[in-house]
């Protein structure tokens, strides 16, 4: 049948009739089932020109819906005879993720958005019992450094949904662009949100787009991307960066910045790329204003966690500045990680308070962690194993495994090759938890992600291609319960892979093909910066 993500089992019946849909298919959703019910025949009806009419539950030529609370939540059992299909879900969204698996079932036509079929789509007859390995399952799309239109969010969300992912990871704001409507402090968006030219390559790349890139989303898009989301059972996470990545937020608001040692007022929205030293300063001034703005964030994004960054943030200026030294001492602070540190506190109990969680990047470690706060390992899996023996909520996303802004092979012919080589193979043999960690202390692993940082990818094209297919391969380790790395068939997966590639064709993603990129997927002449001698997987 050819499923990715891999459910935890199937029975097939290989001697029964298969079930045809057919203009007579009816749809007969239980109590609780309107979402999914809506979205088969948005998708599946489409693609087949079916009507799908309301029907009676069991009745013969019938797809019937159900919530079944005998089933965990995201679980998810379906069951397809001769005569009709049934989908029972633990919860809706289990009940959604058997319905992306009955769309697999049709082939793949059915991710079309108009009929190419000729005849009625069948399916065997088929028992599938499934439910996810980790709770969040996470892909995390920077439209920071190159700002990507509402309607690609949008799709995204789609693609996600059709490989049972769950969290939308939003990168809102970096150095180089604020990309979200803040109502009390417009200028985040009137002059953060655009800058003047861009690096095409890395650093050392000597190449510019001297056109000026921007964009922002309005209050009204995110709420439309959250609901969007919401009905297909993907929650947004925003990410707003505190205390460094923030020139776009300084250029915009002078007075964020260390402006006793640095014009601040001279700062624009940066155009390079790279580890900034121009972070917040630790003034009352910084904290308010992140809390207003933070207050219209949660107010526009109900996930339980928001995501503050708190990566990469040097402490040079603030070795420098008077005043923040004054501020070290006032605190009684050992010194600048412990600065950052109090930065963190500060809004982990801000967000707290209003019944959120406070997630950040693994150096939100230093200096101690807030007790509230989750972790996103990505220095490897360090971060991730501390923080877990801490009791903190753990994230893996190590960069060696699965940041999809690495290259995918080796040759010549990949655009702007950046740092290790990360295969479909690679991606598919990366293990979450670590071995080190015990059974309680493996608990705080509470999910998954894959990262994709667009500071080389201008374009959607750009994107698809470093994306997929290894997205596929990463659903896979985020929802199916495979073995250790070293016994997983990956030949078996390939061989599944052939009939998805045509379900991303249908879809009309323009991944990397199996052999290399085509022609109009090489970016020649554009410098990234390879590693050799990547570390071993393991």
């Amino acid at each position: 049948m050819d499923l990715i993500p891999a459910p935890r089992g199937a029975q097939v019946q290989d001697d029964g009739e298969p079930f045809r849909l057919g203009a007579h298919t009816a749809l007969a959703a239980g109590p609780g089932t309107g979402g999914t019910e809506r979205w088969l025949r948005a998708t599946v009806g489409a693609a087949y020109g079916l009507a799908l009419p309301p029907g009676v539950s069991g009745a013969a030529d019938t797809i019937t819906l159900l919530v079944d609370d005998a089933l965990a939540v995201e679980e998810y059992r379906l069951a397809v005879s001769g005569t009709g299909v049934e989908i029972r879900g633990g919860d809706a969204a289990g009940l959604f993720w058997g319905a992306q698996t009955l769309r697999q079932l049709l082939g793949p036509e059915a991710f079309r958005r108009a009929p190419v079929a000729d005849g009625p789509p069948c399916i065997p007859q088929v028992t599938i019992e499934d439910a996810p390995r980790f709770a969040w399952r996470g892909f995390m799309l920077d439209v920071a450094r190159h700002f990507m239109p509402k309607d690609v969010v949008l799709r995204c969300v789609d693609l996600l949904a059709a490989h049972k992912l769950n969290v939308l990871h939003l990168h809102l704001t970096d150095d180089q662009g604020w990309r979200i409507e803040i109502k009390r402090y417009p200028r985040l968006t009137e002059v953060g949100a655009w800058r003047t030219r861009t690096k095409v390559g890395l650093r050392d790349s000597p190449l510019w787009d001297e056109r000026p890139h921007g964009g922002y989303y309005t209050q009204e898009d995110i709420r439309e991307i959250v609901a969007y989301a919401a009905a297909r059972h993907v929650a947004v996470v925003p990410e707003i960066d505190i205390p460094g990545h923030s020139q776009a937020a300084i250029a915009a608001y002078p007075e964020l910045g260390n402006s006793d040692v640095v014009d601040t007022t001279a700062l624009p929205v940066l155009t390079s790329w790279g580890v900034n030293p121009n972070v917040l300063a630790p003034t009352d001034t910084t904290l308010r204003f992140y809390e207003n703005v933070l207050a219209e964030v949660v107010e526009l994004f109900p996930s339980t966690f928001v995501h503050i960054g708190g990566d990469e943030c040097p402490k040079g200026q603030w070795r420098e500045s008077a005043a923040a030294q004054a501020r070290i001492k006032e605190l009684g602070l050992a010194d600048e990680d412990a600065l950052q540190s109090w930065f963190i506190r500060h809004f982990d109990t801000w967000l707290a308070a209003r019944g959120r969680r406070l997630i950040g990047w693994d150096e939100i470690l230093q200096g101690g962690l807030a007790d509230g706060a989750a972790v996103s390992s990505w220095r490897g899996y360090a971060g991730g194993i501390a923080a877990a023996r801490a009791g903190h909520d753990v994230v893996m996303c190590p960069e060696q495994h699965v940041y999809l802004d690495y290259r995918q092979d080796a040759g010549p012919d990949e655009p702007v090759p950046i740092a290790y080589v990360r295969t479909l193979e690679d991606v598919y043999r990366f293990e979450p938890v670590p071995s080190e960690l015990t059974e309680d202390e493996a608990r705080h692993v509470i999910g998954v992600q894959a990262n994709c940082w667009t500071e080389t990818m201008d374009s959607v094209r750009s994107v698809d291609y470093m994306t997929f297919p290894r997205l596929a391969a990463f659903a896979e380790v985020a929802w199916s319960r495979l073995p250790a790395p070293a016994g997983r068939d990956y030949r078996q997966f390939s061989a599944r892979m052939h009939t998805h590639y045509r379900r991303l064709d249908a879809l009309g993603v323009e991944y990397r093909p199996p052999s290399g990129p085509h022609p109009w997927q090489r970016r020649p002449g554009v410098l990234g910066r390879p590693i050799e001698g990547a570390p071993p997987i393991v």
